[in-house]
């Protein structure tokens, strides 16, 4: 089930507020694991056994670890329950790819290869299982206390808002809320329209864009015009599908009375490397930063050391993405990046905008989208080559053929969106309002009351007419889903 689906908006979910809300304080965490588990198994029932596993290997680990605090049976505990965890992730995601590759060498010796049966990979065991890995360190380094509350555990570990597709979200910033949470007519409110921008993000500009993206990656023969829109567009599509997911499990969340972490703020603005990982998907930033690169060691063992530290942190982030050497060759481009910038002392937070550090930096970062997009490396070569032959800017015959002026339109209102957001995001965080008097102060409280009336009957005409083209259109998942 996903959230961009008839099934979830017109069923399941109507179903699961409507009993949320009827349902006590007490038996609303037992409720949000029931959804979950049943949001969960109408793509698979036989993977809820394992993730039922899961939840209770470290619901269990995390008990231990905690009866054994300070002492060396701790680390043993915390060892064992991680490298449980990875050893789980490493099957399930990375078997296929294994054993791909060693039977290229053993073919290429003349050998026998193994024979294995295909295995199919859970849906959000990526992240089901980071999550799980930081709540057993979090125990490990005192930061939470464990949940002796199975339900509650299990509820965290399934939340259905970010089950599939993240935020990473860790146990500590939600204790509390699992505890003690508030519910009201305003916070359900901002979540329904948080809810319904990433619900236009993803249908009304990612769907659009998408045979798009997908009809230049599949050329035999892109000319630079081809290859270059290709880039473009789904650097706007990837964008504007992961954010817009990240909107929707926010809101759902709210409407839920729980408040996740933002994952997304800006990032095509940024001006370093540096600072586009600080802005996009942050919470898997942040989960890379804290349980990876400081156990690596951090900046603290000299400056090849930070640099080595930095280049494997991105290189198994980009690992973790997937099982092919596209995405490794991706992790190891932006670590190659954020080593050189941190020998150049790049800041990650500038106060002026440099139109060539962004242009810069936004090239490198779609450069780098091109090999994470592609099916294989072949693929990728073919359009670096094409992105660089510079011979042909004209779009080729099969392209002009297959684009429509819907599919332009879109690309251009994408970028537009970019482009504005991101202007009116630097220019707050760096620009401080006069003082107001008290007559004026209410003069720009009504036309901000004015304005926000306008802007939210704009999203629900949005949101309505996307309603329209999800029924018209085929199937269409997250991108992220796949991880």
């Amino acid at each position: 089930m996903v959230f961009s689906s008839n099934v979830f908006l017109f069923l399941f979910l109507p179903i699961f507020l409507g009993l949320y809300y009827l349902c006590p304080n007490r038996g609303r965490n037992l409720l949000i694991l029931i959804g979950s588990y049943t949001f969960y198994a109408w793509w698979r029932v036989d993977f809820l056994l394992l993730f039922a596993a899961v939840t209770l290997w470290n619901y269990v680990f995390g008990l231990r670890i905690h009866a054994h605090a300070g002492t060396q049976a701790a680390r043993r505990w915390v060892v064992a329950g991680v490298v449980g965890n990875l050893a789980t992730l490493g099957y399930f995601k990375y078997a296929n790819f294994g054993v791909a590759n060693i039977n290229a060498v053993l073919e290429s010796m003349g050998m026998e290869p193994f024979v294995l049966t295909a295995v199919i990979l859970p849906i959000g065991i990526s992240f089901y299982i980071f999550q799980s890995i930081s709540y057993l360190i979090d125990v490990y380094r005192r930061d939470t206390e464990p949940t002796h509350n199975l339900i509650n555990f299990a509820a965290f570990i399934a939340l259905f808002p970010q089950l599939i597709a993240g935020p990473v979200l860790r146990y500590k910033d939600l204790a509390d809320q699992f505890t003690d949470r508030t519910h009201s007519l305003d916070k359900f409110s901002e979540g329904a329209t948080r809810f319904m921008q990433g619900f236009v993000k993803k249908v009304f500009i990612a769907d659009s864009l998408a045979p798009l993206v997908d009809h230049c990656f599949a050329l035999e023969n892109p000319s630079t015009g081809d290859a270059w829109l290709g880039m473009i567009a789904y650097t706007a599509q990837l964008y504007f599908d992961f954010s817009g997911y990240s909107d929707m499990a926010i809101g759902l969340g709210l409407m839920m009375g729980f408040r996740f972490m933002e994952n997304f703020n800006q990032p095509y603005i940024s001006q370093s490397i540096t600072e586009f990982w600080r802005r996009w998907h942050i919470s898997l930033s942040t989960w890379l930063r804290d349980y990876l690169y400081v156990p690596l060691g951090g900046n603290r063992h000299g400056t090849f050391n930070t640099y080595r530290n930095l280049f494997l942190t991105m290189l198994l982030g980009g690992f973790w993405h997937g099982a092919n050497w596209t995405f490794l060759i991706w992790g190891a481009w932006h670590g190659t990046w954020l080593a050189i910038e941190r020998a150049l002392g790049v800041k990650a937070a500038p106060i002026v905008f440099n139109p060539l550090k962004w242009a810069f930096t936004l090239l490198l970062v779609m450069l780098g989208w091109v090999i994470f997009r592609a099916e294989n490396l072949e693929v990728a070569g073919r359009m670096y080559a094409a992105l660089f032959s510079f011979a042909d800017w004209h779009l080729s015959e099969l392209t002009l053929a297959h684009i429509t002026g819907l599919q332009m339109v879109t690309l251009v209102l994408a970028w537009v969106v970019i482009a504005v957001n991101g202007a009116r995001q630097f220019l707050a965080s760096r620009h401080h309002e006069p003082g107001l008097t008290l007559a004026s102060a209410g003069v720009a409280l009504q036309a901000i009351d004015l304005r926000m009336v306008a802007v939210r009957g704009a999203l629900l005409l949005l949101f309505c007419a996307s309603l329209l083209k999800l029924s018209a259109q085929s199937y269409s998942p997250f991108l992220y889903f796949q991880f």
